[in-house]
Parts: structure tokens; sequence; C-alpha cells
């Protein structure tokens, strides 16, 4: 290892004992530059990587609520601002039992990659809170989302920080969330994205992260393997808003669905998955996927998520959440001939399980790179809201197409000069990192 990225990574160890998926991002993400570190001197003379890895300013605040029974709750919750060296702050809200300090910065440093490799003038944040929205009501996921709002109001702004939606957050949450941001700014402006049609969102939004993650997906095929979705069989975890938009896509292009998932397990269906059903479920319901094979008795379902690997698959999707494709489970899918596994989760994958399908000549597809759709559209969003303008679901898309046969081009030039076709890890991470940094040189120390 290179003593400069080594002794980075002590330090952060030193630091930050306990955050062990943001040392996971760190480790990952640093260890890929070596070969650009060593071309780079200037970096180290800077302490380049140092400031690359400590967010400008971590925001941690307590949301106080009330239940529907007068009982009242208090939730933790935080703002990362990790990096404006390229533009305001961006990233997503989520909204998850499981957010903690650690999270957050590894979903901030993430998201200052992605965004850079969108090609838009995005700096990287993220935020949360460990606030479960799962079964509450109406009125207290709108009381919790405006007292959310009232207390990081202050942080945010459309030149300054533009938080969206992520797990737990989709166009309600956002809705309620910039409704008591109007109400108490007194403005009306673009300073959340992924919101409402009606009050300023951008046609596309919705489907942007699944439908960019198959743009991507299929450029890779298409650019390694010269094939594509169509006739292939695709495995993909989840059910979410990232799950669904990336199965209705891949079913355009040509490919059969067989299983997705939630929380609780997995579905398959071998004459391929019913969408229109699974949105019935997912998105109007807000069921379980075991509710599938009340409609198709044909179908099985089986308890627990993980199992969901096994399915033999030509294109593997995991949309679901951090660390659920471990190296087990990536053998079992080298083993069974897949030939791409590009994510639509923030790193699914373990980096042991990144590594393996890297090194067995499987096109894999990291997150910053392959699902940066969404934080692409939520840029677009911005673009039209600073224009007051509303572009077509057309526009958007083809935009947005665009974006992601850019992501992968770049990823994939850098790979190849780095000596590895196969290792789209290093390529986005350096392609990411090299605008950032060289935007943080030229502005000075700050």
């Amino acid at each position: 290892m290179n003593k400069y990225v080594e002794r980075v990574l002590n330090e952060l160890n030193t630091k930050y004992p306990n955050e062990v998926e943001f040392k996971q991002a760190a480790s990952e993400i640093l260890n890929s530059l070596v070969p650009y570190v060593e071309k780079h001197p200037e970096l180290e003379k800077n302490k380049i990587l140092e400031r690359f890895v400590e967010p400008e300013r971590l925001i941690s605040f307590r949301v106080v609520w009330e239940r529907d029974n007068g009982e009242v709750e208090v939730n933790r919750a935080y703002r990362v601002q990790f990096n404006s060296a390229i533009g305001p702050f961006k990233g997503g809200l989520r909204f998850h039992p499981s957010v903690n300090q650690s999270i957050i910065k590894f979903l901030g440093l993430e998201q200052t990659l992605k965004n850079s490799l969108t090609g838009l003038p995005m700096g990287g944040g993220k935020g949360g809170s460990d606030f479960d929205p799962k079964g509450k009501s109406e009125r207290e996921i709108m009381r919790f989302c405006q007292a959310f709002i009232t207390e990081l109001y202050r942080h945010i702004g459309q030149f300054r920080d533009v938080p969206a939606g992520d797990i737990g957050v989709g166009a309600r949450e956002v809705g309620y969330m910039y409704g008591q941001y109007r109400r108490i700014c007194n403005e009306s402006v673009g300073t959340l994205t992924g919101k409402g049609i009606t009050f300023g969102g951008s046609l596309a939004r919705k489907e942007a992260t699944g439908y960019g993650l198959c743009y991507f997906t299929e450029e890779a095929m298409k650019e390694i393997l010269n094939e594509s979705f169509n006739n292939n069989i695709v495995v993909i975890s989840g059910s979410g808003n990232v799950a669904i938009y990336a199965c209705e896509k891949a079913i355009e292009l040509g490919a059969k669905v067989v299983a997705m998932s939630d929380s609780d397990g997995y579905i398959y269906d071998e004459n391929g998955i019913d969408l229109a059903l699974v949105k019935e479920i997912k998105e109007i319901n807000r069921g379980r996927i075991k509710e599938y094979i009340n409609v198709h008795k044909n179908a099985t379902y089986v308890e627990g998520s993980s199992g969901i690997w096994t399915i033999k698959c030509d294109i593997a999707l995991p949309c679901a959440t951090q660390n659920e494709l471990d190296l087990e489970s990536a053998k079992i899918l080298v083993k069974n001939g897949v030939k791409a596994v590009c994510e639509g989760a923030n790193m699914p994958s373990t980096l042991e399980a990144a590594y393996y399908l890297i090194e067995n000549k499987v096109i894999y597809g990291p997150a910053k790179a392959a699902n940066a759709g969404g934080v692409a559209t939520s840029g677009l969003e911005m673009s039209q809201n600073s224009s007051r303008l509303q572009w077509s679901f057309e526009t958007v898309d083809n935009k947005l197409k665009e974006i992601m046969i850019n992501i992968f081009k770049n990823c994939y030039q850098i790979a190849k000069e780095y000596g590895n076709q196969y290792d789209l890890l290093k390529g986005a991470n350096i392609a990411g990192f090299e605008k950032v940094s060289k935007a943080m040189l030229e502005q000075g120390l700050m």
C-alpha cells in the first residue's frame, strides 16, 4: 500500500474506531486511488486526502414530535455537508432505524464522488434520522417531517445545500418537508428535490435511479461483452422505488426479471415478475412482497432476503441496502455464470464481494457510478427550478441516459488506462476524485 494512503487510513481508524461503514467506504476509495496518488505528489503536499475524507461539517440534532395518541417522541438526526468544492452540497435524506453518524458519513463520502461523476456542478452531502416510517400514520409522518425540517432549515438552501429523498423518504415526505421549509423561510425555491410535479418537481425523477442503473448496465454489457439486457435473466433485490423502475426498464430492454425482495424475504417467478402487481403491493398498498404469491400461485416466496443471490441469472441488480451481497453470494453468482452485477443501492456489495467479481471478470458497476441517475435527475430538477421551467419526460429521460452513458465511458476509459477493463470500481473512484481534487487544489486552503 502507498505510505500516504496508509497513513490517512490509520488516522481514520484512530479518530473513528466505531464508524465501521464510513471506514469501509474510505478504505475502498483510497486504496483504489493509489495509482493516481502516486502520479500526483501535490496531493500529499496539500493534504488533499486528509481534507477529502473529513467532512466540511457534520450537523447532529434532535427531532421532537408527537404521536397521534399524544405521546412525545425524540429521534436523532444528522446532516453531513461533506464536500462543496464543485458545487452546493447535494444528497438525500434517509429515515431508517439503522441511521447513525457512520452511515451518514459513508453515504456523504460516496455522494461526493457520485455527484462528481454526473458532470453536474454538485458537491456531496447526506442526511437522515433513525425515525422509522413503518407503522406510522400519515399525520405522524407529516409531524415528524415538519419537526425535522424545523431544525434543519437554517443549514440548507438552493445555493448552499439541497437535500432529496433516500430510503424511507419519498415524494410524500419531501412534500411535507418542502411545505414546512416554504412556511418558515417564506420563499419558493429549489431547496429540496424529489418534489411533487405540481410544485417544482421533475418528470422522470421517480424512475431515474432505476432507469439510470439500466442505462449504465446496458452500455457496459454492450461495450465489454457486445451484449445487452435482451434475452438475459435478471435478479433484482429490493422492491422499493429503485428496484421497481430498474425492473420496468430491464423488461422494456428485453430482459426477463425473475426475482425481487423486501426485508422479509424474496419471491421467484420463473415466468417473469408481474411488475404491475408488485407496484400495486408496494406503491399503492404499501404491503409486503410475500403478498405476490396470493395472486401468482406458481411463484415461490422464501423467508430471508439473502438467498435471492442463489437464483441463477445473467445480470444481478442489488437495489436493497448496504452490504447485502457478501463474498459467499458473489461466489455463488460467479459459479452460476453471472455476467454483470451493477448496484442500485448504496454500497450493497461488501469489498470482498466486489473484488471477487472484478477478479473473475464479471462486469461490476459500483453504486457511485451505476446508481447516479437519481442525483443526476435531481440536478436537472435544480436547473428547471432555477429557470422556472418544466421539461418533458422525454427531455429529462434523454438527458439522464446521456449522463449515465458518459459516466460509464469515463469509468471504463480510466479502468483500461490503469490496466483492467473490468475494474470499473477503480475507474469510478479515480474519475470522480480527479475532478474534486483538482477543484480543491485550485481553490486553495479551505
